[in-house]
């Protein structure tokens, strides 16, 4: 089945044209709005030239087009061109419609993630919206999306950043509701951390979003019989989670990893690896992650059928620490004019390689460079506890909210080319 995007050459949501944060004129404009917020800036010719020209080549035989980077993916282009069009390559612009909603509002916003609500007082960091370079992403129109939605079932797996994502799409998906109260977490549970399993309903449109907790994706169990003292625990790099056999009928599967395949989470817990009964401690993390990636993969061969189920995986979201020793963060005011090295990353470049190499449909959300000059956006000090800075987790609204905008970009692209 071939998916078509339909991205047009104007945008109509727009009351000014769009700046881009790759140049240091957009410093000078940004500064310039604020000041004359009377005035409708018009910025033109600001030459955006893409980091990818710099260290895509690392990616362009994996992710030269669209169509490749979500397999099956056809994509229109407005400029006329025959080439497909990347998403993922572009740049972050101004757009005063942003936000997108008041995490104040949304009950299934964590408080920790509510910038705002907790204090930040500079704005501007919710007024950046993602603009690939050669089309333009639809504007979120609420009622399609929901009506699109209507009779599935939406899951997300993966860390405390799916769950950032997670509740981003529930808040973007209320505010085209208006009875708040037909919108519940299934089992009344609060929003937080501790909980492995969160479903909300929306109960007037007869679909559930739902987060399920697997950091690793595989099983992790604890410590085997005869094992040495350091092993407290271990990850079994052949075996899906045990939560794998509830996923199964799903219309949509979101899936991420790779915060916490460090050396402080695993080793530094006691935490080791396993292949059936055989214990590996001299296994490195990047060898132990690809051997998980290719499980999850032959898990999705094998048991999702993709005929109905819509399989993504999310790549890497990069941190921005200062020192990430001492946990020392800095968040600044506006996007960075460079990704700091932070537009790659290895569990990226696995995920990509996994899914390229194998006949897997699955859609990948490849996140990381887009991500990457995000600075200004995460949680910083304004979380529910200001004792600790948070310079991994993002702010709601803000960066999830754009890595959900494509995703139900090419959901509405399926729906459309599947109709009569």
């Amino acid at each position: 089945m071939t998916y078509m995007m339909n991205i047009t050459s104007r945008s109509q949501s727009f009351n000014r044209r769009a700046l881009g944060f790759n140049s240091p004129r957009a410093h000078r404009a940004l500064l310039f709005s604020r000041l004359l917020r009377a005035l409708i800036v018009i910025v033109s010719g600001v030459s955006v030239i893409s980091f990818f020209l710099a260290v895509g080549s690392g990616y362009i035989h994996v992710l030269p087009s669209l169509s490749q980077a979500f397999q099956g993916f056809g994509v229109s282009v407005f400029n006329g061109s025959s080439d497909d069009c990347d998403a993922f390559d572009g740049s972050w612009v101004i757009d005063d419609s942003y936000p997108l909603y008041n995490a104040s509002e949304c009950p299934f916003a964590e408080r920790g993630f509510d910038c705002l609500g907790n204090g930040r007082i500079d704005k501007d960091y919710v007024k950046w919206r993602w603009k690939p370079k050669n089309c333009d992403i639809p504007k979120f129109d609420v009622q399609t999306v929901l009506e699109m939605l209507r009779g599935k079932r939406i899951v997300f797996v993966g860390d405390s950043m799916s769950r950032t994502q997670w509740e981003s799409l529930i808040c973007l998906l209320m505010t085209g509701v208006e009875d708040k109260r037909s919108v519940y977490e299934v089992n009344g549970n609060k929003i937080t951390k501790r909980i492995r399993y969160l479903g909300v309903r929306f109960s007037s449109f007869n679909f559930t979003v739902e987060f399920f907790r697997s950091v690793f994706l595989v099983q992790h169990n604890w410590v085997l019989k005869h094992a040495p003292k350091r092993v407290r625990s271990t990850l079994r790099l052949d075996k899906l989670d045990d939560i794998a056999n509830q996923l199964v009928n799903s219309d949509v599967l979101i899936f991420n990893s790779g915060h916490w395949w460090v050396t402080g989470k695993l080793f530094g817990t006691g935490c080791y690896f396993q292949v059936g009964k055989s214990l590996k401690l001299g296994m490195p993390i990047s060898t132990a992650f690809r051997t998980a990636i290719d499980t999850w993969a032959s898990w999705v061969e094998t048991k999702i059928d993709t005929n109905r189920t819509h399989v993504f995986f999310r790549t890497f979201e990069p941190s921005h620490w200062s020192d990430p020793a001492l946990r020392y963060c800095n968040v600044t005011q506006q996007p960075s004019l460079e990704t700091g090295g932070k537009a790659q990353s290895r569990f990226s470049d696995t995920v990509m390689e996994v899914v390229k190499n194998r006949n897997v449909p699955v859609n990948v959300l490849h996140i990381t460079s887009m991500s990457a000059f995000r600075t200004d956006a995460h949680v910083g000090t304004w979380s529910d506890n200001a004792s600790l800075s948070d310079c991994s987790h993002w702010c709601l609204p803000g960066v999830p909210d754009a890595w959900n905008e494509i995703f139900l970009s090419y959901l509405l692209a399926n729906h459309r080319s599947s109709l009569p």
